[in-house]
């Protein structure tokens, strides 16, 4: 049987490398992904409330977890109900004030429930 080959990329997220395997055609979605997960880290160190790489990427994930949760939900609603949803851009999601206050809503409550010491467990 023959695999195909997976090829290392360098990328750059928050200003530090990664070697990432990347399959055969997958470059663009792999490049899109790093570009949101490197600016939802920016977003949240730029706003100053964070300062912990961990704590940063902990947050980002969330917040891109729980975007995919709302797509998929508007999505399903859509299709439950024959309905047209519109797909709603990045750009779009980041200047909505209600997303922004979910998102500060997020920060708020992890960092209360992460304390002082920033640790999970």
């Amino acid at each position: 049987m023959n695999k195909a080959v997976s090829k290392q990329i360098e990328v750059q997220i928050m200003g530090q490398s990664y070697l990432l395997a990347c399959p055969p055609g997958g470059e663009s979605a792999l490049l899109d992904a790093v570009e949101r997960v490197d600016t939802a880290m920016c977003r949240i160190r730029d706003a100053g409330k964070v300062k912990a790489r961990d704590r940063i990427a902990v947050l980002a994930s969330l917040n891109l977890a729980f975007e995919l949760s709302q797509r998929e939900s508007d999505s399903f609603q859509a299709s439950s109900f024959g309905g047209d949803a519109a797909p709603v851009s990045d750009t779009e999601n980041h200047n909505d004030p209600v997303v922004q206050a979910r998102v500060d809503d997020l920060i708020r409550r992890l960092d209360n429930t992460l304390g002082v010491d920033g640790q999970l467990l």
